[in-house]
């Protein structure tokens, strides 16, 4: 092929210029990033978490490393809506790349009065609904995990914004299906998955959690990934909106596998503690292997994932001796 590959999605109302973006949490404001990687190379930035209210976060420690993963208790730490209007938006006027927020509260007047403040800020593209949070004691994954309520609140929330709806979905459910098929009949422009999964972690001569006071965290990472990169292949077939993968991704290998398996685009966050240029790389690597491929265009990539063909009874048999 010739010329460069068009790595460009379509997510609700926005076309991201390529797949990638910072997962919730890992990425600040944003502008701590900044000394790391050109930011306008992304497809999109997220912040974290922002409340009505400022929120203290979790006692330390808030963190403990694990096998192949992170075990963690942030507590959705955040300066509120007012002051990340009046402080931290402002950094992103000058900044040509779709801005994503993420909301969170305890009741569902907290979700619809965050979502209606914020979609008056012209600078702000869309929303993720942070409905998934394991390490919060009041809402957060409270509402994630029962369908009727999940789309009850992203039909109001819906009703309140005209900006782009990303609904972050839980994996602590029966079947990730229903949760994603009712976001997507309630009015969300896509889902995201996978949230952390709760964990524990004991320190044995303590008797104690590594997380002291807050006992339990989200863990996440590359422990996570098979199971994220499951969920996502069965959203997507059970959905018509975008699916956005998350979960464990550590390389441009990892982001490549999420496309194959039906994601339209991926956010990466654990492994930027690691590696804060990650993002970048991950979209150079797309981009190489898109080439390599004779891909012209992210489409060709996304859900490419070749099923075996079934083998008949008699080809099981002779292939099974014994059995």
């Amino acid at each position: 092929m010739n010329g460069s590959p068009d790595l460009s999605v379509r997510i609700g109302k926005l076309v991201l210029k390529n797949p990638v973006m910072p997962a919730s949490g890992t990425f600040g404001y944003g502008q701590e990033f900044e000394r790391f990687i050109d930011i306008e190379r992304l497809g999109a930035t997220l912040t974290k978490t922002i409340t009505w209210k400022p929120r203290l976060g979790s006692f330390p420690h808030r963190s403990t490393e694990g096998p192949s993963g992170l075990l963690a208790s942030i507590g959705l730490q955040n300066v509120g809506v007012d002051r990340f209007i009046q402080e931290k938006l402002p950094y992103f006027e000058s900044k040509g790349v779709p801005l994503f927020v993420s909301i969170g509260g305890e009741t569902v007047g907290a979700y619809l009065d965050l979502a209606e403040r914020l979609n008056r800020q012209k600078r702000i593209d869309g929303l993720e609904l942070n409905v998934s949070c394991p390490n919060v004691k009041r809402g957060g994954l409270h509402f994630g995990v029962v369908p009727e309520i999940l789309g009850d609140l992203v039909m109001r929330v819906r009703q309140v914004t005209h900006k782009t709806l990303i609904v972050k979905l839980s994996p602590l459910v029966p079947d990730i299906r229903i949760v994603a098929e009712v976001s997507q009949q309630s009015g969300a422009d896509a889902v995201s998955l996978i949230n952390g999964l709760p964990g524990l972690a004991i320190d044995i001569e303590t008797r104690r959690s590594k997380l002291g006071r807050n006992v339990t965290g989200g863990w996440v990472g590359p422990a996570i990934r098979p199971f994220a990169l499951y969920l996502v292949r069965r959203v997507y077939q059970s959905v018509d909106i975008p699916v956005i993968g998350v979960g464990g991704i550590g390389s441009s290998e990892d982001a490549i596998a999420f496309l194959i398996s039906g994601a339209s685009a991926i956010q990466i966050g654990t492994y930027q503690f690691v590696d804060p240029a990650i993002t970048l790389k991950a979209i150079d690597g797309i981009a190489a292997y898109m080439r390599r491929h004779r891909m012209e265009t992210l489409r060709q990539l996304i859900g490419s994932l070749k099923a075996e063909v079934a083998l008949s009874q008699k080809d099981r048999g002779a292939s099974s001796p014994g059995i």
